[in-house]
């Protein structure tokens, strides 16, 4: 015979109201509650109907995660998986699933987004970015839907919750490091300017080199997309200037790879000749040679508390607004020496 949820709350030693809110997550449910009452359900093989149940309170029970580019060129970089390895483990525990942006172009997710949310498909939105100028967010405001950033948003300041890293700061960091290593010579190969990150991690580099009193060249700056890799020939114009770089900070491990192996090609010795320095310490960048120097931003921790907002805001819509920052470390490797 069937378990049914008096068993439960019987076993459990509730009422099955109780049993009720824990399966809806309640946030006034305690914690040990929930634990205690889901550890019964999973001993006795008790399986919430969450499709009649959502029928019933007309809740979809997933989010909607919406990425920057088409899925094909996000899940070429690792930065993806280990974020939402975080919404995912989240989510998971408020027995949430998820909803991924199939859209291979900015008009085609912005459409995708309108029809996911308007179709009651999914009951929050996070965005995987923050750019100038975006249309998705700004129809996600005017909507009045729950939703999360994953990046500091560049409008309406204190009205939407998110979750960075300290990106001005973290490049401070970084550059002030390696003017202690004896470098004045630093390039910069960045994102597109479009994102918040990409602008204030450049902001953080022209005030880092202003605090040590080293002029901004504009020579020594590379803007590009991240999924399009950094191109040979940007490569070889830094590199056959005049007074090149001594060091090199890049946007991303992956630019870094690149970087290096066009470096390699053109007989330019890692550290030897030139140091590199990147962000988002992927599985990898300790196993180059040389071990690649890089920022630990902490992606897994971006995604879980993107999460962590959205599920806030669907609970309780008048929930306040939030914005998390979340550490990132520099891991000093093998890439960078002194002069």
């Amino acid at each position: 015979m069937a378990v049914t949820i008096k068993d439960v709350a019987k076993a459990a030693a509730v009422s099955p109201a109780t049993v009720s809110r824990v399966i809806a997550d309640n946030p006034r449910i305690s914690a040990d509650t929930k634990k205690k009452v889901r550890e019964t359900m999973k001993h006795m093989g008790y399986y919430p109907n969450f499709q009649a149940r959502n029928l019933v309170i007309q809740k979809s029970q997933t989010i909607g995660v919406i990425m920057a580019e088409s899925a094909m060129l996000a899940f070429q970089n690792p930065f993806f998986p280990e974020v939402l390895r975080g919404i995912s483990s989240r989510a998971h525990e408020s027995q949430f699933g998820l909803y991924l942006s199939t859209g291979a172009t900015t008009e085609e997710i912005h459409e995708e987004v309108i029809s996911m949310t308007q179709g009651k498909r999914v009951d929050g939105i996070i965005l995987l970015y923050s750019r100038s100028g975006d249309k998705i967010m700004e129809y996600l405001y005017n909507s009045n839907i729950p939703f999360s950033v994953v990046g500091r948003p560049d409008v309406h300041t204190g009205l939407i919750s998110y979750v960075d890293n300290d990106n001005v700061g973290i490049v401070e960091e970084v550059v002030n490091y390696l003017v202690s290593l004896g470098h004045q010579r630093i390039a910069y190969i960045g994102g597109e300017l479009k994102y918040v990150a990409s602008m204030d991690r450049l902001k953080g580099y022209k005030k880092a080199l202003e605090k040590a009193a080293i002029g901004y060249d504009l020579d020594l700056i590379v803007n590009q997309s991240i999924n399009a890799g950094v191109e040979g020939k940007s490569v070889r114009r830094l590199m056959q200037l005049d007074k090149p770089p001594t060091a090199i900070v890049t946007y991303d491990d992956l630019i870094a790879y690149e970087l290096i192996s066009y470096l390699q090609d053109m007989k330019i010795d890692v550290p030897g000749d030139v140091s590199v320095l990147s962000f988002n310490n992927h599985s990898l960048s300790a196993h180059l040679k040389p071990p690649l120097s890089t920022v630990d931003i902490s992606i897994y921790e971006l995604g879980l508390h993107a999460a962590e907002l959205v599920l806030e805001k669907i609970k309780d819509k008048e929930a306040p607004i939030r914005e998390i920052t979340v550490p990132a470390r520099l891991i000093e490797r093998g890439s960078c020496r002194s002069l």
